[in-house]
């Protein structure tokens, strides 16, 4: 299925390398930010104190936030939960409160705005989970980065397999960045999402690979520059279909998903973005930086030397 059909083939590669310098200057900032400010974890990763409370109405975010402010937790995260009648409390473990005697104290305080809320769940997170959850988190990056690596280098060749995870791991540094540079809460939900966009780039990177590889043995006058322009050319209106149909997905989770969704899906919107343009504005051009050709899928023929007669 096509939404349309370009005749003449976009060169993408004449562009390659300003696109390159362009992504390099963002992952350094990405990089530069991510040493400097660092991520802000949420209490999945840090510890603390998690409370879900329920009104019989729709609750009001801001009085919450302003008893809980009145009482000393000025860091605590307050949103919505499942619906406006469900609010989650997060309590980071840098208050140097938990447990009971602070679930205790936060309903205290919440009955004198309101006599109707009510405990549902209360959870303690210690900092030897929130170590182990940094540390395997971590884990499983280098392990999703390396499988990657291993499946592109065993389909295509090593030029490409390199290629992908350049490609790959500067998109899931430049969301790491937009986290780090907005102070945005980074939680097990966005660590599901950074590995998904991993997987959602190779993807991407597979399709113009196949398309790359099938011209070189088709096009056989043409030089690897017109080989990658018309692999794009030709990708192009499969990617803008794929994408936006999962970006509509979503945007329906950024914007109607509430507050629980919505780093998630901020996450998603960015590496989503980043995927088109590192597909095909980063992982070709270093393909032909790394000297991929015709010769590394066609083996040339051995020609054996005639005898001469004297």
């Amino acid at each position: 299925m096509e939404l349309f059909k370009i005749k003449q083939d976009i060169p993408f590669m004449s562009y390659g390398k300003l696109t390159t310098s362009i992504s390099l200057v963002t992952f350094l900032l990405a990089v530069f930010f991510l040493f400097t400010k660092g991520l802000n974890f949420g209490v999945d990763f840090t510890g603390g104190t998690v409370l879900e409370v329920h009104y019989s109405k729709a609750a009001d975010l801001n009085q919450v936030r302003e008893r809980l402010t009145s009482i000393g937790l000025h860091d605590a995260l307050v949103q919505n939960f499942g619906s406006s009648h469900d609010v989650k409390i997060e309590i980071p473990l840098k208050q140097n409160k938990a447990g009971a005697k602070l679930s205790d104290q936060v309903m205290q305080t919440l009955h004198t705005a309101s006599s109707d809320v009510t405990l549902r769940r209360v959870e303690f997170v210690g900092p030897q989970v929130g170590k182990d959850l940094v540390e395997n988190g971590a884990m499983a990056l280098l392990l999703v980065s390396l499988g990657i690596v291993g499946y592109l280098w065993l389909r295509f060749e090593w030029k490409f397999g390199l290629s992908a995870i350049i490609a790959n791991l500067h998109d899931v540094v430049i969301i790491l960045g937009f986290f780090a540079f907005f102070q945005w809460e980074f939680s097990l939900t966005v660590l599901a999402a950074v590995l998904a966009v991993l997987g959602y780039s190779v993807n991407e990177s597979v399709v113009v690979f196949d398309r790359i590889r099938e011209n070189f043995r088709k096009m056989r006058q043409a030089t690897t520059e017109q080989i990658i322009d018309n692999a794009i050319t030709r990708t192009m209106s499969r990617t803008i279909i794929t994408h936006g149909c999962t970006q509509m997905m979503v945007g329906a989770m950024l914007f109607m998903g509430g507050e629980t969704l919505h780093y998630f899906a901020m996450a998603l919107t960015i590496g989503i973005l980043f995927s088109i343009y590192s597909s095909v504005l980063v992982a070709s051009p270093l393909l032909i930086m790394f000297g991929v050709s015709r010769e590394d899928f066609i083996k040339p023929e051995k020609v054996e030397a005639e005898e001469v007669l004297p």
